[in-house]
C-alpha cells in the first residue's frame, strides 16, 4: 500500500530492488532500495568510468572485423547469435586470427554489455600466482601480500565476461583450481574460508588441438567439456587473402 501511494505522489521514475527477509525459511519482511532513475543512471556512468580506468571493457564489436569472404562472413554470423546467449564458448584458431576480437565482439551484444571484460592469459599465469591472482587474498594472507589485500580477476569480472585466452597453455595443477569455479561459480578467496559467488560468462580461446591433449592426459577432460558447450573455428588468414 505504501510503495503504491508512494510512486503516485511522485513525478520521476524510480528504480526498486526488492530483498526478502528470511529467517528459518520464512519471509519477515523486505528490504527495499529505492532511487531515482536519474541516480541510478549517474552511478552506472560512474562505474562505467570505473571500468574504463582499470581497462576491463571490451572496445571491439563485430563491425571491427574486417573482411567479406563467405568464411568471416558465416563466422561472424554465428558469433552473433552465440553471443546472444550465457553459455561458454571455446574459440578455436590459429595465432594471429583475432581470438580476443571475436571475444570481446561476443561480450558486446551480449546482455552482459554493460558489465565488465576481463582478458586473462593462461600461458603467463605461473602456476604459484595462480590463485592469488584469479581469486584474490585478504590482508596477511601470506608473506609479501598487501595490508589492503587483493581482488582477484573472476571477482572483478562479476557480472560480465571472462576471456580465459590460450587455456590450453594452463599446467595440469592449475586447471585442477580452475575447474571448481567454472562448475558453480564460487571460489575461495586466500585467507578467507568462506566461499563467494560470482555470476560471469566465460569465453576460452587456443590455437592448440585440445581433444589431442585429452587424449594425452595434457589437459583435463572435465575442463575440455567445461568450457567447451560451443564451438566457434575461426578461419586462418590465408582463407580470408582479401
Amino acid at each position: 500500500y505504501y510503495l503504491n501511494k508512494f510512486f503516485a505522489d511522485t513525478d520521476s521514475k524510480l528504480l526498486v530492488n526488492r530483498t526478502p527477509i528470511m529467517n528459518n525459511g520464512e519471509v519477515h519482511g523486505v528490504l527495499l532500495n529505492i532511487q531515482s532513475e536519474r541516480n541510478a543512471q549517474r552511478t552506472e556512468q560512474k562505474i562505467r568510468k570505473s571500468l574504463y580506468r582499470k581497462g576491463l571493457v571490451a572496445k571491439y564489436s563485430f563491425k571491427d572485423i574486417i573482411g567479406n569472404s563467405p568464411a568471416i562472413c558465416r563466422t561472424v554470423e554465428k558469433a552473433k547469435r552465440i553471443g546472444k546467449s550465457n553459455a561458454p564458448v571455446l574459440i578455436i584458431a590459429e595465432t594471429g586470427c583475432g581470438k580476443e576480437l571475436f571475444a570481446q565482439s561476443i561480450h558486446n551484444v551480449s546482455g552482459r554489455c554493460e558489465g565488465p571484460f576481463v582478458a586473462i592469459n593462461c600461458g603467463a599465469l605461473p602456476a604459484n600466482l595462480l590463485e592469488s591472482e584469479l581469486f584474490g587474498y585478504e590482508c596477511g594472507a601470506f608473506t609479501g601480500a598487501k595490508k589492503e589485500g587483493k581482488v582477484g580477476l573472476f571477482e572483478l569480472a562479476d557480472g560480465g565476461t571472462i576471456f580465459l585466452d590460450e587455456i590450453g597453455d594452463l599446467e595440469l595443477s592449475c586447471q585442477v583450481k580452475l575447474l571448481r569455479v567454472l562448475q558453480d561459480q564460487t571460489f575461495e578467496v586466500l585467507g578467507d574460508s568462506r566461499p563467494r559467488k560470482v555470476d560471469i560468462r566465460v569465453v576460452s580461446a587456443t590455437n592448440r588441438d585440445l581433444r589431442s591433449m585429452v587424449a594425452d592426459r595434457t589437459f583435463r577432460e572435465d575442463l575440455f567439456y567445461r568450457i567447451n558447450l560451443i564451438t566457434v573455428h575461426l578461419p586462418a588468414l590465408r582463407e580470408r587473402r582479401e
